[in-house]
């Protein structure tokens, strides 16, 4: 941003994203610092390349105007992306009132007296953002991924996830994973009925011993094969889990 009295200029490079046969933009905001009217004009050293909209202007008391650059389309880049352009913007208080229209070029005339404000621009070209590498054909099947090393031998943290997401995809595939979940269902659905047994036949039990207070014998053989049953679910049971 400019340190001038009059604008704030931001920003002092014009930023151009290079690329052939194609016409590329870039923006100004011009600030005034100031309670009076500003009128500006921004000249180059190649008005044949660029378009400047609006070359001048006023800016009106402590507000802004921005100015778009447009860079013509080029036919061949220069080398090494170099750029010799460079754009003035001068600027001088005019009388309150007055309209873009009513600049002349004489109110930048720094002979008639009058006292103008300039500041230089320079041009960069910017190289535009590379596309994304394509990924790699996998290897032969049943080998295993190969990550990028670094040079002390460690694998990248982004291919290290890549390996490890592809380990888990053979490993874990969708097949294996709905097997285990019908197998853990079914195991679970067991266990629950044995349960459900179990419980019923401590019911049963309990019946049976108080209606044994009541009238001892003949219910002594009923029981001891109810506990023999009891002891064949808890072993299924214990087999199970």
């Amino acid at each position: 941003m400019s340190t001038g009295d009059l604008l704030s200029i931001e920003p002092l490079e014009l930023k151009f994203i290079f690329e052939l046969k194609k016409q590329i933009s870039c923006s100004l905001q011009l600030s005034n610092k100031t309670d009076s009217y500003v009128a500006f004009k921004v000249k180059t050293t190649n008005p044949k390349k660029y378009c400047v909209r609006p070359n001048t202007g006023i800016v009106l008391p402590r507000s802004t105007c921005d100015v778009i650059v447009t860079m013509q389309a080029q036919k061949e880049a220069p080398a090494d992306m170099q750029c010799k352009d460079k754009f003035l913007l001068q600027s001088v208080r005019v009388e309150d009132g007055i309209a873009a229209k009513d600049i002349t070029a004489e109110m930048f005339n720094k002979e008639a007296g009058h006292v103008v404000e300039e500041c230089k621009l320079r041009v960069l070209y910017v190289s535009p953002p590379q596309p994304p590498s394509p990924v790699p054909e996998g290897s032969e099947e049943g080998s295993s991924p190969r990550g990028s090393v670094s040079d002390n031998g460690n694998i990248s943290g982004a291919d290290s996830a890549a390996v490890t997401r592809a380990f888990a995809e053979r490993h874990d595939g969708p097949e294996k994973s709905v097997e285990a979940k019908a197998l853990i269902s079914r195991l679970t659905e067991e266990k629950n009925n044995a349960i459900q047994q179990n419980n019923k036949l401590r019911q049963e039990l309990d019946m049976l011993r108080r209606e044994s207070n009541k009238s001892r014998g003949g219910v002594s053989m009923v029981i001891v094969i109810l506990i023999g049953l009891l002891g064949i679910i808890m072993g299924y049971l214990m087999k199970k889990t």
